[in-house]
């Protein structure tokens, strides 16, 4: 690979620098061994398919991981009450974690008070998913 000096200082004087001509040359074929790679990869190790789907089974959806807590919490909540267990609940969860930080200014109590927030809070959380996951 050839490189050639060449630059600017800031009096406007010539100052050498490097500038290598094949860099972007080795750029793309490094690009393009990756890509053939991962391409001869997918054709001899094609992915599977997963399980078969019964169309005639009833349908039973459930959400992601993440919100298998919410999924669950609103079975406790039916009717009248879906809207103070799905929507003003969690909104004071939130809020309660927003205002952690402001309890732990200080050590002692304050760091007591926040670490049992947010342990609650964790516990609740977790508790909720597992529950999810059981059932």
């Amino acid at each position: 690979m050839t490189c050639k000096r060449t630059g600017f200082s800031r009096k406007g004087n010539q100052q050498h620098g490097q500038i290598c001509s094949g860099y972007g040359v080795e750029i793309v074929l490094a690009a393009a061994v990756i890509v053939a790679a991962v391409c001869a990869l997918a054709l001899f190790f094609p992915p599977s398919i997963g399980r078969e789907i019964s169309f005639t089974a009833p349908y039973q959806p459930k959400p992601e991981w993440y919100f298998l807590w919410f999924y669950q919490a609103a079975r406790y909540f039916p009717g009248d009450w879906a809207f103070w267990g799905l929507v003003f609940l969690p909104a004071l969860v939130f809020i309660g974690l927003f205002i952690v930080p402001g309890l732990d200014r200080n050590s002692g109590r304050g760091r007591v008070l926040a670490l049992g927030v947010c342990g609650l809070i964790a516990a609740l959380i977790f508790g909720l998913t597992v529950l999810s996951l059981i059932r």
